[in-house]
């Protein structure tokens, strides 16, 4: 329980339906940010009548995500810290954790749904009914064999209001808590500042350069653009130019024409199969390649420990570090890291 209206009504929703529910917050950064946490789930737990409890999994949030962010970056790839959380922490850790306190499920407010696939034969993960504010893409990490043990009570709903009138009806005093839109860890939204405090990168100037190797200006530091980034290069030309990527042995950033970011294959690693145990053939999906981008259509194949994709259509700034996602109608396949 994270304190916020989501995962209070899905306390609220799994009680309803005759569950014997806990509320478990992490402690996972900051201790101001614990605190208030902690007091906002602990006043909701309270009102539902059900236990809480705190776990402190800050060195444990570190090792698995912080310091994954942080290697991204100096590597010049633009993470999604909330799948390497979702993989390591919610559903890994807290998971071993419900289990050993003899708990069946393990159920979080994410926009998502779990269901027994006759066709399959298997549990599987799907996309909620929630458009747009769904996420099942952020959970393709996650290990499949506990699939059936998951619960999300928000799954059906299709939209943010729908919750926060049923907060109000039960009068949860988070019904009009505003959502958390930057990355936890770093709630002031400055990952620059963030890097230079903790991940000892400093800024350090280079060339910016076209994809024939013509220097066109200077950069401040690779970790400060990311790919299909337009605004802040300080350069004029007489058509705008765009990142498109990076070159860390020469410590240049490579710019070019908008029609430069457009790829139509690309290649994904770290892979996490769900729906299948391996892509033996050329297999028709739909694929999203970051959190906010519309499903396209595409063919994937494994090779060797990773997957080959061919786009039906040529996608738009297609980022290294950021993660692929297949999907077989509304059903999560499985996904990758980009490279």
């Amino acid at each position: 329980m994270s304190g916020g209206v989501d995962s209070s009504v899905t306390a609220l929703l799994l009680k309803e339906q005759g569950y014997e529910v806990i509320g478990a917050t992490l402690a996972l950064f900051s201790k101001e940010n614990t605190t208030n946490l902690d007091e906002d789930a602990k006043n909701i737990c309270n009102l539902l009548n059900i236990p809480h409890v705190t776990f402190d999994y800050k060195q444990e949030f570190k090792t698995h995500v912080i310091n994954d962010f942080m290697a991204c970056y100096a590597n010049g790839k633009t993470p999604n810290p909330c799948i390497e959380c979702n993989k390591y922490m919610k559903f890994g850790i807290l998971y071993e954790k419900a289990k050993e306190m003899g708990c069946d499920f393990i159920a979080t407010g994410h926009y998502a749904k779990t269901v027994y696939s006759e066709e399959y034969k298997r549990w599987v993960l799907k996309k909620s009914n929630a458009g747009k504010k769904d996420q099942s893409y952020v959970l393709w990490n996650i290990p499949k064999d506990i699939i059936k043990q998951i619960l999300f009570p928000l799954g059906d709903f299709q939209n943010k209001e729908q919750i926060r009138e049923l907060a109000k009806k039960y009068h949860l005093p988070v019904a009009n808590k505003p959502d958390s839109e930057d990355i936890c860890f770093i709630p002031d939204g400055n990952y620059k500042k963030f890097l230079e405090n903790n991940a000892n990168l400093k800024p350090k100037k280079g060339n910016i350069v076209n994809t024939q190797g013509e220097v066109l200006g200077t950069h401040l530091g690779l970790y400060y653009y990311t790919i299909g980034q337009r605004k802040g290069l300080g350069i004029s030309n007489p058509v705008p130019l765009f990142v498109l990527g990076f070159n860390q042995e020469k410590n240049e950033l490579i710019v070019g024409e908008e029609k430069e970011l457009y790829r139509d294959t690309f290649e994904v690693k770290d892979i996490n199969l769900l729906l299948v145990d391996k892509i033996e053939d050329w297999l028709e999906v739909e694929v999203k390649t970051r959190y906010t981008a519309k499903p396209a259509k595409a063919k994937i194949l494994q090779v060797g420990k990773n997957i080959k994709v061919q786009l039906g259509e040529p996608q738009r700034a297609i980022t290294p570090g950021q993660s692929a996602v297949f999907y077989k109608d509304d059903i999560v396949l499985g996904g990758g890291k980009i490279i």
